[in-house]
């Protein structure tokens, strides 16, 4: 698509009402390894656990070979054959609640597009509102990239995390990708098909879905400082996480009084760089 035609999808919107039911954040609370049974009605949700809400329902005809929605419909109908979520900026304004009735208002806010060293690239910006009888509960801008897929794996040169004050390992397995695709009804193959990801993508391993992480990210930070409440939560990604990489979640203070995150391989390699501000108390 020329520039013209792609400008022409800013300001597009979307919008749903669904009813947050305990199931979803039962089963991944389960995934996480903590206990469903603190997920039954009228129960918190945790931070970025919308996530697992107002997914994208498409039948079996309307789905693309690499396993996502076919191009077109709410987003523009990019050409580039990979497609990744880059990144997002979040802010929390009140709690949400298993069993309420929410509206999200997902809206096109830019699409612009670069050359980098993968060739051309397509950055498509959706702002997400949700709300509840009219006040928001949560905003997100998020990062949608489009790039040709290279004929040999080639990641960026890595970003050491360096020193933090908490460390905790993670085990990446098959089985924790294929569930996370399962809860957020994610069907791009790279997540579960070996075969796929490796022959067609040149991945290789299975990749580590970069909302997985974001949520790992922050369930671990809040542990590591109980009972404080999220108001803002920034990430991007830097480089691929596979399942067969040492895994582990790391965190330290930032200057502000925040909380500077990183997902890491093996190496120590930065694979996912997140930022985590507290609600004044």
């Amino acid at each position: 698509m020329d520039n013209d035609a792609l400008q022409s999808w800013v300001g597009r919107t979307e919008v749903q009402i669904d009813t947050l039911g305990p199931g979803p954040a039962r089963a991944l609370a389960a995934t996480l390894d903590q206990d469903p049974d603190d997920f039954g009605p009228r129960a918190e949700l945790p931070p970025l656990w919308l996530w697992l809400y107002f997914l994208p329902v498409v039948r079996a005809s309307g789905v693309g070979p690499d396993g996502h929605p076919k191009r077109g419909g709410f987003l523009p109908p990019i050409t580039l054959p990979r497609r990744m979520w880059a990144g997002s900026r979040c802010s929390f304004y009140a709690p949400v609640r298993i069993g309420d009735e929410l509206t999200k208002v997902s809206t096109i806010a830019k699409v612009s597009s670069k050359t980098g060293r993968s060739g051309e690239m397509v950055f498509v910006t959706v702002r997400h509102a949700w709300s509840r009888g009219g006040a928001e509960l949560m905003g997100e801008e998020q990062d949608i990239v489009y790039m040709p897929i290279p004929e040999v794996f080639s990641p960026p040169e890595p970003t050491p995390v360096g020193a933090c004050e908490w460390r905790e390992p993670v085990a990446m397995d098959p089985v924790l990708l294929f569930r996370f695709s399962a809860l957020t009804f994610n069907g791009h193959r790279i997540h579960y098909d070996r075969t796929y990801a490796m022959e067609t993508e040149k991945y290789p391993g299975l990749v580590v879905h970069g909302p997985l992480q974001a949520i790992l990210l922050m369930e671990a930070a809040r542990r590591w400082q109980p009972g404080r409440q999220a108001a803002s939560f920034s990430f991007r990604g830097l480089r691929p996480l596979f399942d067969f990489d040492a895994a582990s979640v790391c965190g330290r203070t930032s200057e502000s009084g925040g909380v500077d995150l990183f997902t890491a391989n093996g190496e120590d390699a930065a694979c996912m760089q997140a930022r985590l501000d507290w609600a004044k108390a």
